[in-house]
């Protein structure tokens, strides 16, 4: 006769042993969410399965910045140990429980920390004493001992230096910023860039706020209102650290998306990478003593020209029109008025804002309709006042709204040249 019982294979209806020790001692006084991380890996643990400081995060709503404070936090109490991997690699480590009860009795015969990071032996350093004393003059209040293991956390896992952390509060407190969490992202940025003293972080700083200023200016050229993205902020830092081009030519570039409906940094991208392009050719053009082939630039100049040229063009018909019919002078500067009035309701926050627009709407196109009737019953054709590009693809600009050259740039190239060889 043989004994035996039914397997579970759900591990969720298995039980999990706590030590009352843990229970007694150390989960009162601990944060709430790091002893979420304690029982949800030591569950794992008596499973023998594995499980990732990231799953963890995920399955517990947590940041995985948080989960590895939450194992600084027992290994300090001595609740875990943490097996390195490599010792040159911080975060890359096992976490072993340890038994409660023989770390109370002395029968463990393994340390229940890493004494070298341990926190007496950092206290008792005057440099994190002065560190802890600085902090305290900056936020203007005492220092909680979670916040202590907090930033003594940032030094164990971020490594950093006790003078960049003492910068970081100065800097999040002239911000207005006291959330220890967003001090901690900013200590951590640092020390992802290997920055160990205060004058590495303010040029680290300096050449940030540069960067942001350059950005700031492009998104004002191309009329945008919102914050760049993190490719598009890629792309801007080619055109000035790659392409080396200054902000003015920057600029010039963002200019030219006047003549699409839908300016974006794709497009001011393509133009730039031309004029780089360009200037290589005809940097290697003068070196091997050839002349060097009419650039972009000078092209899209001449383009520029033409449309000049036909919007003087439609202005003397315009003119010669409203001396012809003084009446569509005054629908024209009717239309300019209502136009006005749609843009304030739209920004509005009238309550018939609704009715306001459908009125207005109404307005428009019966002084339209009138427009269009006093133009034919005078012999001018409907669009005798618009201005008439060569090219309805590009609208004489030359470049697509994809940033591609318009198919008429050869024809328009070649004329070009001709001028210049008459």
């Amino acid at each position: 006769m043989s004994f035996r019982r039914e397997k579970i294979n759900d591990y969720f209806l298995l039980d999990t042993g706590v030590e009352n020790i843990f229970i007694n001692e150390h989960m009162a006084s601990a944060p709430g969410d790091f002893v979420k991380v304690y029982l949800l890996a030591l569950m794992y643990a008596n499973l023998e399965l594995d499980i990732t400081n990231e799953e963890i995060g995920r399955h517990l709503n947590m940041e995985h910045e948080d989960v590895l404070k939450a194992w600084t936090y027992w290994e300090k109490i001595g609740a875990i140990r943490k097996i390195r991997k490599s010792p040159e690699d911080k975060f890359n480590y096992d976490v072993e429980f340890v038994t409660l009860k023989g770390q109370l009795y002395g029968k463990s015969s393994k340390k229940s920390y890493v004494s070298e990071h341990s926190n007496h032996a950092l206290m008792a350093d005057k440099e994190i004493k002065d560190m802890f004393s600085a902090i305290e003059k900056i936020a203007g209040r005492s220092i909680s001992g979670t916040e202590m293991m907090e930033v003594l956390s940032w030094i164990n896992d971020f490594h950093a230096s006790p003078e960049v952390i003492v910068y970081g509060y100065s800097y999040c407190a002239q911000k207005k910023k006291k959330d220890i969490k967003y001090i901690a992202a900013v200590i951590k940025a640092w020390a992802a860039e290997g920055l160990q003293d205060v004058l590495a972080v303010e040029k680290y700083l300096s050449e940030n706020e540069k960067k942001q200023y350059l950005y700031k200016r492009v998104f004002q050229a191309l009329g945008f209102s919102r914050n760049s993205t993190e490719e598009e902020r890629r792309i801007m830092d080619t055109w000035f650290e790659t392409m080396e081009f200054t902000l003015d030519r920057v600029l010039d570039a963002c200019s030219k998306t006047s003549g699409i409906s839908n300016p974006n940094i794709n497009y001011v991208n393509k133009v730039l990478i031309n004029w780089y392009e360009e200037q290589k050719a005809g940097k290697a053009g003068a070196e091997g003593g050839d002349k060097k082939e009419l650039s972009t630039g000078e092209i899209l100049k001449y383009y520029e020209m033409l449309r000049q040229k036909n919007e003087e063009a439609a202005e003397e018909r315009r003119r010669a029109v409203y001396d012809a019919v003084p009446r569509i002078r005054m629908i024209d500067d009717e239309i300019v008025s209502i136009s006005s009035e749609m843009s304030k309701a739209i920004i509005s926050d009238r309550v018939d804002k609704e009715k306001m627009m459908a009125e207005l709407k109404a307005k428009m196109d019966a002084i339209n309709t009138e427009k269009a009737f006093l133009l034919t019953d005078n012999g001018f054709e409907i669009d005798h006042m618009d201005v008439k590009h060569r090219c309805p693809e590009c609208r004489d600009t030359g470049m697509l709204e994809t940033g591609e050259k318009c198919q008429c740039f050869t024809e328009v190239t070649r004329e070009k040249i001709n001028l210049i060889n008459n």
